[in-house]
């Protein structure tokens, strides 16, 4: 049962980081003003980061459970593996690439930063574009699992 919850879980994380990467972002900037698009992108991110927190230390207690469990029948179990590697490194990519970068992104925009909104900007899009590569390898390597 956690098998599948998981690999459903990691699927919807996948497909919801498209969609804000493919569908919500582009389409603010096409048919908003570009401070209003501005805002709005960043109301989606603010919301992308809180969801992706919160799926990934779902999924690695998920994997947890599905370890532990796996010791308890007697089977070999590695402490860890990629299924809980994974989300700690899409984790990872939304502290660091939302939390840790948006202030900066900010202080640039006001002039008072230390590197440019561009580069900041580009160093954000990396961390996105990483997490969300790592995230729909877990729906992979977790689906697999799961049939």
């Amino acid at each position: 049962m956690f098998a599948r919850l998981q690999a459903l879980l990691a699927a919807l994380w996948g497909g919801f980081l498209l969609c804000v990467a493919f569908v919500a972002t582009p389409s603010a900037f096409a048919v908003l003003e570009r401070a209003q698009a501005g805002a709005y992108v960043a109301r989606v991110f603010a919301l992308e980061a809180q969801i992706s927190l919160a799926l990934g230390l779902v999924l690695m207690m998920i994997e947890r459970r599905l370890a532990r469990d796996a010791v308890e029948a007697g089977a070999a179990s590695h402490q860890f593996s990629a299924r809980l590697l994974l989300p700690v490194v899409a984790v990872f990519c939304t502290i660091a690439g939302y939390y840790g970068l948006q202030p900066l992104m900010a202080d640039a925009k006001a002039g008072a930063g230390v590197a440019s909104f561009a580069a900041l900007h580009g160093v954000s899009l990396a961390f996105f574009g990483v997490k969300g590569l790592v995230v729909l390898a877990l729906a992979w390597v977790s689906q697999r699992r799961s049939s």
